[in-house]
């Protein structure tokens, strides 16, 4: 075996954990942990679903799937942290967000935590004044902004 081929083969076989899930240095996940039968529902659930098409070259994703994948980054959009980010806690902000759309519930509070927001109750957060003109833009876009009130608070919380 040359050499190449060895290398290549230790990159193949060493798995990383990213994200929770197992992968190789090339970035392929790694199934084997996985009861086969296990892997096998998930296809055909994700099938049924219309996300997922199986053909004779293997398993596509469907048009439908390709815009639910879209949707899914989509709703992952990442904003900075604003540089003129102020220390005063003077905005409330409450949502109330379907358990349907836990995904981009847990991206909000992600971002107001990296905004310099902190958590009153699970859903009533303070922090600075305004919001990021773009971050709110977006919520805009992906309709999130109908479950989300804004007050203005007349002193800084603390």
């Amino acid at each position: 075996m040359s050499m190449v081929n060895e290398i290549l083969k230790e990159l193949w076989n060493t798995e990383l954990n990213y994200k929770g899930m197992r992968i190789n240095m090339f970035g392929i996940p790694r199934f084997k942990q996985y009861p086969q039968k296990s892997f096998r529902d998930t296809i055909d659930r994700l099938s049924r679903k219309g996300i997922i098409e199986k053909e004779l070259a293997g398993i596509v994703l469907s048009k439908y799937g390709k815009e639910y994948v879209k949707k899914k980054f989509d709703s992952l959009k990442k904003f900075n942290k604003p540089d003129n980010i102020s220390n005063k806690r003077d905005l409330l902000i409450m949502f109330d967000i379907p358990t349907g759309r836990k995904p981009e519930r847990e991206w909000l509070r992600w971002h107001l935590k990296k905004f310099n927001y902190i958590m009153v109750q699970k859903s009533t957060w303070v922090g600075p004044y305004p919001l990021p003109k773009e971050f709110s833009i977006y919520l805009k876009s992906i309709k999130l902004d109908k479950f989300i009130k804004t007050f203005k608070l007349a002193k800084p919380y603390k």
